[in-house]
């Protein structure tokens, strides 16, 4: 009778601990979650608060949003032309070229032969529609390292940017109505804000509600396994090139109307934010995957740390270091949370 209490109290005594530590478990691990997923958030805001207290006068004013927000919309939109072939597990290198061709070749169309702005807009994202359907052959029909075949297609776009330039710059009319697609303003925010912000909203809508945005990182994640589930997975890899080279022609038209000239050049600074955004952003909101809102936090997040930095009286090759720098990382996370996951 005796030894009844006893085994009552001990298994009294006991009970808690585990039930205690499975919750102090949770909270750690939700804790843990939220600061993997949302990183970015307490870096970017690190940085406002940074450089709000060394250059309040210059970083802190609406001036500075409006100017992020306006210059960094084309990069946004070329990272964003990257997510559907990361999704599906290929690379388009030539996305910056695909965008310097778009740019020369809406700003000849008008110059050179007197096209009308919008058949000029039409044949040059024709032209995207072209060039995505040539990576795809080869990336797709002939099993080319998709890495390999658009980087050699970027080299045949640069060719003909410069055939089609003759390495001289074209400057627009200043009264086309080409420039009011991208130089008008709305609220104050300049239009390509708003395009940025719509292709957004579309690609986050496919990627996260539609079954082709599933397959597509089914695809990417594990092509054989989704082949045997009944994936088309080649189709959607074609779907992803065509997407990446008209989003990539179209942030080339709005970047012709927003400076109102091309040049032979102006597109090749875009490829390393593009890759670092798209990339940085992967590893948040939805760490170990591409995605939306990662993407556009990430470039915003690398805008207002260069931005900061040049305001600081920082040279203006820091762009370039800052944005390699993010690129190296945003890598070396991806591949550290692949491993995690898989072992």
């Amino acid at each position: 009778m005796a030894a009844a209490p006893a085994s009552s109290t001990t298994t009294s005594d006991e009970a808690p601990e585990p039930t205690g530590g499975r919750k102090r478990g949770e909270r750690s691990g939700l804790g843990a979650l939220i600061i993997e997923r949302y990183t970015g958030v307490i870096v970017w805001l690190g940085i406002i608060v940074l450089f709000g207290i060394i250059e309040p006068s210059l970083f802190l004013t609406s001036t500075t949003v409006r100017s992020l927000l306006s210059q960094q919309a084309i990069t946004a939109i070329m990272a964003m032309a990257l997510l559907l072939p990361l999704a599906a597990g290929v690379f388009d290198l030539s996305v910056a070229s695909m965008m310097g061709l778009s740019i020369m070749l809406v700003a000849w169309l008008q110059v050179n032969e007197g096209v009308g702005f919008v058949l000029a807009i039409l044949i040059t994202l024709g032209a995207g529609l072209v060039v995505g359907v040539f990576n795809a052959i080869v990336v797709v029909g002939l099993r080319v390292d998709s890495f390999i075949a658009t980087l050699a297609s970027s080299s045949v776009l640069i060719g003909f940017v410069d055939w089609i330039s003759n390495s001289n710059q074209i400057i627009l009319p200043g009264n086309s109505g080409f420039l009011d697609i991208s130089g008008q303003q709305l609220f104050t925010i300049s239009l390509p804000v708003f395009y940025m912000l719509i292709l957004a909203a579309v690609l986050w809508y496919v990627l996260e509600y539609r079954q082709v945005g599933r397959y597509m990182y089914a695809t990417g994640s594990n092509p054989d396994a989704a082949r045997l589930a009944g994936v088309r997975t080649n189709r959607l890899r074609v779907i992803s090139l065509l997407v990446s080279a008209v989003i990539a022609s179209a942030a080339g038209i709005l970047y012709a109307s927003s400076i109102g000239t091309a040049s032979p050049d102006s597109s090749a600074s875009y490829l390393l934010p593009a890759f670092a955004g798209a990339l940085l952003g992967a590893t948040q909101i939805k760490p170990g995957r591409v995605n939306v809102p990662g993407t556009l936090l990430a470039v915003y997040l690398l805008a207002t740390g260069v931005y900061g930095l040049e305001l600081d009286g920082a040279a203006i090759w820091v762009q370039s270091v800052f944005n390699g720098a993010a690129l190296i990382i945003a890598v070396a996370f991806s591949v550290r949370a692949a491993m995690r996951r898989t072992g």
